[in-house]
């Protein structure tokens, strides 16, 4: 059987983007549901949220922006759509559910974009592609959660708005080590470029 990267390179796929001249960080859906037991959304992804509030920090230090995004759905409402209806669970999501909330770390802090979502990808239906062109931004490292998930679409949308997204593999998660690296493998191909922590660290030096 061929090895998968030799054949994606022979195809032409996995081309680096590259960091811009000005980065930020977006913190995909880090919360309580994520990381709570007795949450149907309960995750092995202590280790990527460690990453990602390192990352975070490093950001900080440099002084480039940090956006957070939440999924957030009114009861009683069709909010979420069919996203809702393929997976009942995001009703944890609900206001007022505390496995919505954000973490202690990493966390948004006073003058941070908070981008409330209610589909997988954080650039449907939110302002976020005219708020970041308004900022100059250029690039966005990503962290967070779910890899197969949010932040498949994220990076995916951001490439289609003309952003370049720099997936951090270290900072991000899934339900399965075979989920998350699979979409890594692909988002790399096409997509987005993956790095690792020091990477992302450099990249905010």
């Amino acid at each position: 059987m061929r090895d998968l990267d030799d054949d994606a390179r022979s195809a032409g796929y996995g081309t680096p983007l590259g960091a811009g001249e000005h980065p930020a960080v977006l913190v995909i859906d880090i919360c309580a549901a994520y990381l709570t037991d007795g949450s149907p959304l309960r995750a092995p992804v202590e280790d990527a949220v460690h990453a990602a509030a390192t990352v975070v920090k490093g950001a900080r230090a440099g002084r480039y922006p940090v956006l957070f995004t939440r999924v957030s759905y009114r009861p009683g409402t069709t909010e979420g759509g069919l996203f809702r209806r393929k997976i009942p669970t995001l009703s944890v999501f609900e206001e007022g559910n505390p496995l919505g909330d954000f973490l202690d770390d990493p966390a948004p802090l006073p003058g941070d974009t908070v981008v409330t979502k209610q589909y997988p990808s954080a650039f449907h239906g939110t302002a976020l592609a005219a708020n970041l062109t308004a900022a100059g931004i250029d690039t966005l490292l990503i962290v967070g959660l779910t890899t197969s998930g949010c932040i498949r679409a994220t990076a995916t949308d951001a490439m289609q708005h003309g952003f370049r997204p720099l997936v951090v593999a270290d900072a991000c998660g899934d339900r399965d080590r075979r989920l998350h690296e699979a979409n890594l493998f692909d988002l790399n191909a096409k997509y987005a470029d993956v790095i690792d922590l020091d990477a992302a660290l450099r990249v905010l030096s």
